[in-house]
Parts: C-alpha cells; structure tokens; sequence
C-alpha cells in the first residue's frame, strides 16, 4: 500500500528531533454547498532538525516512531 503524503505548515519546532505540522483540507459542505476549511495536526520525525518554525513542508506515513509521531518530515 502506498504512504499517503501530506503538505502542511510547521506550527512548532521546539522538541528535538520532531516538528508539529498543521495540515489544512477544504472540502464542499454536502448540505450547504459551502466551502468548509479543516486542519489537523500531526507530530512528524525531523532527524536532521533542519525545518524551522513556518517551513512549508511534505510528511509520509511511517512505522511509529514514538507514542506520538507516525509520520516524517521528507527531504527532497
């Protein structure tokens, strides 16, 4: 099965070795036919601690990494 890829913006970098991704999703109200905004955030792995507060980045699923973390920052 392949690895979902999200794109988000990191909210917080102050732990070592992971970053906070706040990833947002619009869809169409089904009643309304309204655009809806939704976000999310996810705790990502960053091993080389190279993303800063505000980076606009892609995470992968991955095995669980903490009790937290299931997802990694992806460096191109």
């Amino acid at each position: 099965m392949p690895k979902r890829i999200l794109q988000g913006v990191v909210v917080s970098d102050k732990q070592e070795k992971t970053v906070v991704v706040k990833v947002e999703r619009t869809f169409l109200h089904p009643l309304l036919r309204k655009t809806v905004r939704r976000s999310k955030k996810y705790h990502a792995h960053d091993e080389a601690g190279s993303v800063k507060l505000g980076d606009r980045v892609n995470i992968r699923e991955c095995a669980p990494k903490s009790k937290l973390k299931r997802w990694e920052v992806v460096t191109d």
